[in-house]
């Protein structure tokens, strides 16, 4: 019988325990708050962050709220960024993308203080990352290997595939899961014989960014499906990469989406709030 990973609930219980952590923090006189940035009026991005300061409210963290028009400078961002970094009462900085064409992406993340990019972007956590030391983890990457850690799913020894290379989600990924010591296949688009790599994976990651990409024909019998993709359908109703109802009877476990990857992503974000406010 399949598995179905429930990610609202595992980021409960994941809140649940921040919320504790906070508190017995704030018997000892800390305090946290996150900044959000937001340049424009992007509606899934606005979706994003009020969950974002749904979640901070829920744990019990400061939320200052930044609302930029959307045609800030790149200058008037970066000066934003930097009397953030400066500021004693804000563990972390959250710069919501995308961002508008006339702000480079890449320049306002490395703007970011290592110490309070939550987000877990900037080269100097993502470096750490690599080399195995303690830093902030990309929020997505994170969230992925906990709900496999609380689904009683083992990862040693097993197999992964991940589709997708990105800074986001799949070479991030694909470190944290050497790291649980599985061995790792990393697919994009310019992979051949896609179908017949991810046959041969326990745990295949898909990322791929292609509405119902994924089909029964990409799935060894028993394996593990992740699926990270959004989307809307034809209907207007919310999908994965993962074509779910042909794939999921061919499955030992799998994301639902929605449900699954997507409260996790928050979930973990408010997990290295907290660690900031430890450090």
């Amino acid at each position: 019988m399949t598995q179905i990973i429930d990610g609202k609930k595992i980021s409960q219980e994941i809140k649940d325990e921040l919320r504790e952590q906070v508190a017995e923090q704030k018997k000892l006189g800390k305090e946290a708050a996150l900044a959000v940035i937001q340049v424009g009026t992007d509606p899934a991005s606005s979706v994003y962050v009020n969950n974002k300061k749904k979640a901070c409210t829920y744990i019990g963290i400061g939320s200052l709220s930044y609302e930029l028009p959307e045609e800030t400078t790149e200058e008037e961002l970066l000066a934003l960024v930097e009397k953030l970094n400066g500021d004693a009462s804000v563990n972390g900085i959250l710069v919501q993308l995308p961002l508008p064409a006339q702000i480079d992406a890449d320049k306002v993340i490395r703007a970011i203080a290592p110490e309070k990019d939550v987000d877990g972007f900037h080269p100097e956590n993502v470096g750490k990352l690599v080399i195995g030391e303690p830093g902030f983890v990309s929020c997505t990457p994170a969230g992925i290997i906990q709900l496999l850690k609380r689904s009683g799913i083992k990862m040693e020894g097993k197999h992964c595939v991940i589709i997708g290379r990105s800074n986001i989600v799949g070479k991030p990924l694909a470190l944290l899961m050497l790291r649980e010591n599985a061995t790792v296949t990393i697919a994009h688009s310019k992979t051949q014989n896609l179908p017949e790599i991810c046959k041969t994976a326990d745990i295949l990651i898909v990322a791929i960014g292609k509405p119902q990409f994924i089909t029964a024909d990409y799935i060894k019998e028993g394996a593990v499906v992740i699926d990270v993709g959004i989307h809307r359908d034809e209907n207007n109703k919310l999908c994965g990469d993962v074509r779910y109802g042909e794939v999921a009877p061919h499955t030992s476990a799998i994301t639902p989406v929605p449900g699954g990857v997507g409260p996790m992503t928050i979930a973990m974000l408010m997990h290295n709030c907290v660690e900031s406010m430890l450090q």
